[in-house]
């Protein structure tokens, strides 16, 4: 099973991602917690340079080329081999993130990023998306609290951006999850930790096998 989460900055995905992860090792499967970008030593490289707030003038295109450089790594070392070796793998974004961020927000064709997506991903689909909702205002003052409260001030490019390229990126979300009902399930952001944590884990636990089987 292939879970990732996503949503605008702030909404609580990596928090509700370890957490997850937590709640089905503990009904006993085998579940794995990764990220993009920087599921990987490389990728975390990568990740260095893209929340870098000093690379302000990154072009769109090279952001693009970036994150699919980092996803081919990731799923080639971790994602695939862990899947076919019957792990679960819980991961905080992935390939929606950049039709999101660099299609919907910064206005890339949308077919090369959906080609490039393919290719890096090597036509891996998430069999779930969780998508955590909430208001762009409430996300980014999280997300500014947060930086502040981890000392990671500097690596906050993307919560730099105007307003406007936040509520792009949530109604792309918003849009995705529409055109594709089968695979998203939207939850409710602005819910407590302990709320959404049960939200999501009611969304996943019917796929979790019977005892058994």
């Amino acid at each position: 099973m292939f879970i990732t989460l996503e949503g605008i900055e702030g909404c609580g995905k990596t928090t509700q991602a370890r957490r997850l992860v937590a709640h089905l090792k503990s009904t006993g499967i085998d579940a794995l917690l990764t990220l993009e970008p920087g599921g990987t030593t490389l990728g975390r490289k990568i990740r260095g340079i893209l929340l870098d707030a000093s690379n302000e003038h990154l072009p769109a295109l090279a952001e693009l080329f970036l994150y699919e450089a980092d996803r081919s790594i990731h799923v080639t070392s971790v994602i695939k081999p862990a899947l076919e070796a019957g792990q679960w793998v819980v991961c905080d974004r992935f390939f929606d993130a950049t039709t999101v961020y660099q299609g919907y927000a910064r206005g890339l064709d949308m077919k090369m990023i959906q080609s490039l997506n393919e290719e890096a991903a090597q036509k891996m689909t998430p069999d779930m998306t969780l998508l955590i909702d909430c208001p762009v205002e409430v996300g980014i003052e999280r997300a500014i609290r947060r930086n502040k409260r981890e000392q990671q001030e500097g690596q906050d490019r993307f919560e730099r951006e105007q307003m406007a390229f936040h509520h792009r990126v949530k109604e792309g979300y918003l849009h995705m999850a529409r055109k594709e009902p089968e695979r998203f399930v939207v939850v409710d952001g602005t819910s407590s930790e302990d709320e959404l944590e049960a939200l999501i884990f009611s969304a996943v636990r019917p796929h979790i096998p019977a005892e058994g089987e």
